[in-house]
């Protein structure tokens, strides 16, 4: 709903309320004058007041809150689209046999292996699959991300 018609319902709401206190008053100071001893010094029409007033008070705060949220305005609602970009076909005519063996086993195992798992696999050492993955990182080819203590190797597309 806009802002401006929640406006109009909430001052309308206040202002049905406003109505309805001020018959209720005027209905309370009926039976206080027909049942009260005293006159118009019973203590009873000093309360009837003061919560005609506090009544009257919420019902003119509501009414205030009515107007400001009529003139506000609405926050903008932000769409974000999504741009499918055409995926670039991977060069591997510059990569060494190594750096091909890897960037395939990454294309089979859909894109993201751990690291130990990448050595077992293709067999080579600790020392020769980091620098072959520095290597494709620094290509931007694949990306390294830590988890606890392993690294989990995504290609990047």
């Amino acid at each position: 709903m806009d802002n401006r018609n929640v406006g109009f319902l909430i001052i309308g709401i206040s202002i049905a309320v406003g109505f309805i206190i001020l018959m209720f008053n005027l209905g309370l100071k009926k039976i206080v004058s027909q049942t009260c001893t005293h006159g118009p010094l019973c203590p009873m029409y000093n309360t009837i007041a003061i919560q005609t007033w506090i009544s009257l008070g919420i019902a003119l705060i509501i009414f205030v809150i009515g107007i400001v949220i009529m003139f506000t305005k609405p926050k903008e609602r932000v769409v974000v689209r999504k741009v499918k970009e055409k995926r670039k076909k991977l060069n591997l005519k510059n990569l060494d046999k190594d750096e091909k063996k890897v960037i395939e086993l990454l294309l089979k195992e859909g894109k993201a292996m751990f690291q130990s798992d990448l050595m077992e696999k293709t067999g080579m050492g600790k020392v020769k699959t980091t620098r072959l993955l520095d290597k494709l990182e620094a290509k931007q080819l694949v990306e390294r991300k830590r988890r606890g203590m392993n690294n989990i190797v995504v290609l990047k597309d």
